[in-house]
């Protein structure tokens, strides 16, 4: 089945390789050739958004015909024909043989690097092929190998890819481990050098075991997902390897070894003294927005000693040292004041457009910042997600630092008993939703066993239990990625993680549809 999120990272693999070109019905559609894209799913239908500064296409996607690490047919409808039509994208030509090479160049290289760091085993398969029913991206080279019995998955990642890429790869891995020890036992299927699954003979006195998994990463990037191992079940067993590209010498990053976040908080009386010296303009700017008053807040920007006004979470000005910026629709801050007459126009504009009751759902100003304004509305009630919520407390876009690394919490809060609740928010699927939750939840469990949410001001007179904190990651309930349960197993049982499904529009009426606890 054709989910937004397996068309998502199907698209994302493509587009890396850098300029596409795009056929619809078999005739060529100029100015996309380096399009951005978002898949999204409205009421069980999967819609494909692609657009650049030259044109803008929105089409239903009924389903992937083909697929290929270079080439993606598309079965879609469009809106007034009767009939489906295809959408093709593929690598452009010049760009296909250079693609090709470097992922055969990697898998090859990644086996040589096995045999070389693990001589008395097997490499029993090795595939980079992409599988979008599993969510395998061609990005990462995946295998299995081992001794006799014993076996372990691998997964890799290029040197050349990014740091989205490295801090992305444990998800992928952890699919791969699940994938592999699922079809371990006797009889089951298992993955060919090609990628095809294929039926091996059953042999009930000799069954193999993939016990864990080795994960192979840049020399220097492990930092991040060493810090995530903390959070996850022993069970799992996985062992990170750096890799030097340049010697292509391997280095295990060793137990004693992993993530030492050393994260730090701001001082929240910071925040308070930020809010109050913006406190005459919030109050001028929601009467601005007069019958739209209660749809203006205000909150620290992350990491910075400015202020953001925001409508239905969107940001739309600033306050910084004292004088208003404007934030237009595209991210540039002009200066201004709130006596300007542009006001009234720019207020309009958002009562219009971003509203629930609003005709054109793609409009930019509609779409943009999702998350935000399902936090906005969450900031207005949180009762409706959990009703122990002491709603004295409950701070948005909390950042927490660590060295070279910077985390944005969505919601913190805690229980009328003192008990912290951690909320991350999604509005689309998200494959790595559960790892970026985890990061949050031990950056917050770090700081709680070093007394500095007390000492910092935060939770003013409500005593704070010791229990590590509640985790909730919010949703609309179709909106789940599929994947989510089989990464929720490998959890340790100290991470409390509550699914909390949200009706499709949320937007009017924010209503719990699904409440599922690990």
């Amino acid at each position: 089945m054709t989910t937004a999120a397996n068309l998502s990272h199907a698209l994302a693999d493509l587009l890396e390789q850098g300029q596409v070109d795009i056929l619809e019905d078999g005739r060529p559609l100029a100015g996309l050739a380096e399009p951005r894209c978002e898949v999204t799913e409205q009421g069980g239908r999967v819609m494909l958004h692609l657009w650049s500064s030259e044109k803008n296409l929105v089409r239903r996607v009924l389903s992937v015909t083909e697929q290929t690490a270079e080439h993606l047919l598309l079965e879609i409808e469009r809106f007034g024909r009767p009939k489906p039509g295809r959408l093709e994208l593929r690598a452009r030509k010049s760009q296909r043989g250079i693609g090709r090479l470097t992922r055969e160049k990697v898998l090859e290289r990644f086996r040589q690097l096995l045999a070389e760091q693990f001589p008395d085993e097997d490499v029993y398969s090795l595939t980079a092929s992409p599988d979008l029913e599993h969510s395998f991206s061609s990005r990462y080279p995946r295998g299995v190998m081992g001794r006799g019995r014993r076996t372990a998955a691998v997964l890799g990642v290029s040197p050349a890819d990014d740091a989205a890429a490295v801090d992305a790869a444990l998800t992928f891995g952890l699919l791969w481990l699940a994938w592999t020890r699922e079809r371990s036992s006797p009889g089951s299927r298992r993955v060919s050098p090609r990628g095809a699954h294929k039926v091996i003979q059953k042999n009930s006195s000799s069954p193999q075991m993939v016990e864990g998994l080795r994960l192979f990463l840049p020399a220097g990037s492990s930092a991040v997902t060493a810090h995530r191992l903390h959070g996850l079940s022993p069970d799992a067993r996985i062992e990170i390897y750096e890799v030097d590209a340049e010697r292509w010498r391997v280095r295990r990053v060793e137990p004693q070894d992993l993530g030492n976040i050393a994260s730090h908080l701001s001082l929240r009386r910071e925040s308070d003294s930020l809010l109050a010296s913006a406190a005459e303009a919030t109050a001028r700017l929601k009467a601005l927005a007069r019958e739209a008053a209660s749809a203006v807040d205000a909150v620290v920007v992350p990491g910075a000693r400015d202020v953001a006004f925001r409508f239905r979470g969107l940001e739309f000005a600033r306050w910084r040292g004292g004088a208003l910026l404007e934030v237009t629709p595209e991210g540039r801050l002009l200066a201004s004041s709130v006596d300007s007459p542009r006001w009234r126009e720019r207020f309009d504009q958002l009562a219009a457009h971003r509203n629930p009751a609003a005709k054109d759902v793609n409009h930019p100003l509609y779409r943009a910042q999702g998350e935000r304004w399902l936090e906005s509305l969450i900031l207005g009630y949180p009762a409706r997600i959990e009703p122990r919520l002491d709603p004295r407390f409950l701070y948005p876009q909390l950042p927490a630092f660590s060295s070279g690394d910077r985390a944005v919490l969505d919601l913190l809060g805690a229980t009328r008993e003192g008990r912290l609740v951690i909320m991350e928010l999604k509005v689309s699927e998200d494959i790595q939703l559960i790892l970026q939750a985890l990061d949050y939840w031990l950056r917050v469990r770090w700081h709680q066993l070093h007394g500095d949410f007390e000492s910092l001001g935060y939770f003013p007179g409500l005593p704070l239990q010791e229990k590590p904190p509640l985790l909730y990651v919010v949703a609309p309930g179709l909106r789940f990625h599929s994947t989510g349960e089989i990464i929720q197993r490998f959890l340790s049982p100290e991470v409390e993680l509550i699914r909390v499904g949200l009706n499709e529009h949320w937007r009017k009426d924010v209503q719990v549809v699904l409440r599922q606890e690990r």
